[in-house]
């Protein structure tokens, strides 16, 4: 009998570790998810929602197991998949960098430096992280070993949609149909949660990228809806036809964490009114004065004018 239920602890442990949607007790948050279906109304593509109170365990679910494309927030994933590599010690976090004009990509501010300029590996990874640098962030996908091994650091991890597809070898279909990664609400969420709760390779490097994603320079969508003196984590990305944002709130009646994808939109344009980053902010509103009934916040006046 003991070697029986060693055998199903054995089984359940093994379980729970390798489905990231299984974070113990939960309870589905109904009246948010009314709340939330009624913002995505008349929304002209396809939308997932994932929010889930930390403390509580209350959660809302649209479409949260669907695939989307990640566009910028694939560079949490590289995030992961670079220090893991700092932590086998194939890769020195205090190491310095030339860069070369074989490694441009665009003209953000690494795609602008000189041919054999210096540079600390913690400015780039900082660049990638808080001003979402794109030729910054496919070198250090490089450094991590690739697509390929940051998406077996991801399998190894119980995430099962979560994929780096650019400039990986055997996912040319899915970089052609979702872009540079790809994920669902769900997993990109608790990616977030696993690292907020140092269960990402080590708590000590849990911590570094947490303060890392905790500087995001691009907060004019979910984050401008937030007091901005409440500290919160997050990523977001975009392409023409769809738009993402994973936050992970330190809100005053506990941490919540809430991830918003769209793909397929109609409307392309980029401006602020894009109807995906305005879903973004109307989300994270929702979101915030559901959890937060008591807070009298609003965003300044003219905070709009910044973006």
């Amino acid at each position: 009998m003991k070697k029986i239920l060693l055998l199903l602890l054995l089984v359940v442990s093994t379980y729970a570790i390798a489905q990231p949607s299984l974070v113990g007790k939960t309870r589905t948050d109904k009246e948010l998810t009314k709340k939330i279906e009624a913002a995505m109304r008349g929304f002209e593509g396809v939308v997932g929602v994932y929010v889930r109170h930390l403390k509580t365990g209350r959660v809302v679910e649209i479409k949260a197991d669907t695939v989307f494309p990640t566009a910028s927030m694939v560079k949490i994933p590289i995030l992961c998949g670079l220090f893991d590599k700092i932590h086998q010690g194939k890769i020195s976090y205090q190491q310095t960098l030339t860069y070369r004009d074989s490694l441009h990509y665009d003209d953000g501010i690494v795609g602008s430096l000189r041919d054999s300029a210096q540079i600390p590996l913690s400015y780039v990874i900082m660049l990638m992280t808080t001003l979402s640098d794109n030729t910054g962030s496919l070198w250090l996908q490089a450094m991590a070993g690739g697509g390929a091994t940051i998406n077996q650091w991801l399998d190894k991890n119980g995430f099962t949609y979560t994929r780096v597809n650019s400039r990986t070898p055997g996912r040319e279909a899915a970089r052609t149909r979702y872009g540079w990664g790809q994920t669902t609400a769900c997993e990109m969420a608790e990616l977030m949660v696993m690292i907020r709760q140092g269960r990402a390779i080590s708590p000590d490097i849990s911590d570094r990228m947490y303060r890392y994603l905790g500087r995001q320079f691009w907060d004019g969508e979910s984050l401008s809806q937030i007091p901005s003196d409440v500290k919160v984590a997050s990523k977001n990305g975009t392409v023409s036809q769809a738009k993402s944002e994973v936050v992970l709130v330190h809100a005053p009646h506990g941490d919540y964490v809430l991830c918003v994808t769209t793909k397929n939109q109609k409307d392309e344009r980029w401006v602020r009114t894009n109807a995906g980053y305005e879903l973004l902010r109307t989300i994270s509103a929702t979101v915030w004065k559901h959890f937060e009934p008591q807070s009298t916040w609003q965003p300044p006046q003219g905070y709009d004018k910044w973006w």
